[in-house]
């Protein structure tokens, strides 16, 4: 660097003017801008506009989880760490002792690479107890469902709750796309109800998305609030809608990739794109870490209820396929056991070109600026209409929901903070051409109002 050779080769004093005048240069890039907007907004997330910072909390010395699989393991070791005991519940033994094993396991793995002693390891462990009954979970002051995302499931579960659990105890839910309100109305005692929807792994993910009922009291938000902190999570409140704030915006920004799949990229194409902005992975791969069959169920869903709603039949001749993702060994890319290097697929190759023959289109080619701006551009406009119907009550908070949840690029802000960058005139510009390709969605392409009215002011999102 020019301030060490300065320091070396010349006087010492010219050596700090020239550190000091790159200093001051790194300081007005938008990189130093979007680090210093997440340094902020990250400690904004508590700062909920109704709810006073001297609100009742509630005291909070035992967790109970339902579930043992995946999502609820994950949960559990959270608290654990934070010295908080557990009670697990499954249906069945061998459920229970599986989902224990994948606790111990994820320790041992800990314990192996140093970065957590045996003593620490132990009493963990010694915290968590299990059952198979819901009457032993009556007394946890808080409890936590991680059970299959379908409402009659979450019923029967929240039924039970609310017959076996003590007056005052936080009934929360892991829901990641359902009706919080219908789940809060299972019970006797919306006003306890709360949704906590940890993002896979749950004990690494940061991200935590409190979704706040239309009953649930002030008291219970202010207490996950805090809670939050005390099992080293970002905490970030959303309404009740479809998807809250982060599933929301991806099903837009997945939507895209499949028409740009018809288009005419492949999976590799769009992935390297995304990454090469500093994505930590492009769509295709997020798909197959997540499951591509959960996304299918999702669209299952919608095909129903918003019949009108258009998508690329690529994930879903996918899925047809068997091909769920990292799970199976097998998803939009190949991979082998033990590794997570995804393989790029000949056959899903063809499956898109002989899909997107079907359809009559001619392939043509896009560039990685096009593929970038679709995506990341329909992240802006759903968020746009997130802000605007007070799902979330500030754009920072959407930026620390992609930051931390979905592995969008630190040193770009967020999705809003980028928008910001680039100003939001021309990321309405950007938009109006996309709705005149006849294989998008010229409808979604409308500027949400907010958007809209802002980049006609000059203003921006932050």
């Amino acid at each position: 660097m020019a301030s060490n050779r300065a320091a070396t080769k010349g006087k010492f004093a010219d050596g700090l003017a020239v550190e000091r005048e790159t200093f001051a240069n790194l300081m007005l890039t938008p990189e130093s801008r979007a680090l210093q907007h997440i340094f902020l907004a990250e400690r904004a997330t508590s700062k909920i506009p109704d709810v006073p910072a001297d609100t009742a909390q509630r005291t909070i010395k035992s967790v109970a989880v339902i579930g043992a699989g995946t999502m609820g393991g994950g949960i559990a070791m959270n608290f654990l760490n934070a010295g908080i005991p557990v009670r697990m519940l499954e249906m069945k033994q061998e459920a229970l002792d599986r989902g224990i094993a994948t606790i111990r396991k994820n320790y041992e793995s800990q314990l192996k690479k140093g970065k957590l002693k045996q003593d620490k390891y132990d009493q963990r462990m010694a915290l968590l107890s299990t059952t198979l009954s819901y009457d032993e979970l009556g007394d946890a002051d808080l409890v936590i469902e991680a059970v299959f995302e379908e409402i009659g499931v979450k019923e029967a579960v929240f039924k039970e709750l609310d017959r076996v659990m003590k007056p005052g105890a936080i009934l929360a839910s892991n829901t990641s796309t359902l009706d919080l309100n219908r789940i809060a109305a299972f019970t006797q005692r919306p006003e306890d109800v709360v949704g906590l929807h940890f993002f896979s792994p749950a004990n690494v993910m940061k991200l935590l998305e409190v979704v706040r009922g239309a009953k649930t009291s002030k008291e219970v938000l202010a207490t996950v609030m805090t809670l939050a902190k005390k099992i080293k999570k970002t905490a970030v409140v959303s309404g009740v809608c479809d998807g809250f704030i982060g599933n929301r915006m991806i099903e837009q920004y997945g939507r895209q990739g499949g028409f740009l799949l018809d288009e005419g990229c492949t999976p590799e194409q769009v992935d390297k794109a995304l990454e090469k902005f500093g994505f930590a992975m492009g769509p295709f791969r997020m798909g197959d870490l997540a499951g591509n069959d959960i996304g299918w169920a999702i669209r299952k869903r919608r095909y129903q209820q918003h019949p009108d709603m258009k998508y690329s039949k690529t994930a879903d001749l996918l899925c047809e396929k068997g091909r769920f993702g990292q799970k199976v060994g097998k998803g939009w890319y190949d991979y082998v056991e033990g590794k997570r290097d995804a393989i790029p697929n000949a056959e899903v190759v063809a499956m898109i070109e002989e899909h997107r023959k079907a359809l009559g289109i001619t392939p043509r080619k896009i560039s990685d600026e096009e593929i970038v701006q679709r995506l990341v551009f329909s992240l802006v406009n759903e968020a746009a209409h997130i802000l605007e119907e007070g799902i979330a009550s500030k754009a920072s908070d959407i930026d620390i929901v992609y930051i931390f949840g979905y592995g969008f690029p630190p040193f770009r802000g967020g999705p809003m903070k980028y928008a910001d960058e680039v100003g939001l005139f021309n990321v309405v510009q950007a938009m109006r051409r996309f709705a005149q390709n006849p294989l998008d969605d010229a409808t979604f392409w409308e500027p949400a109002p907010l958007l809209a009215k802002l980049a006609a002011a000059g203003k921006t999102f932050n």
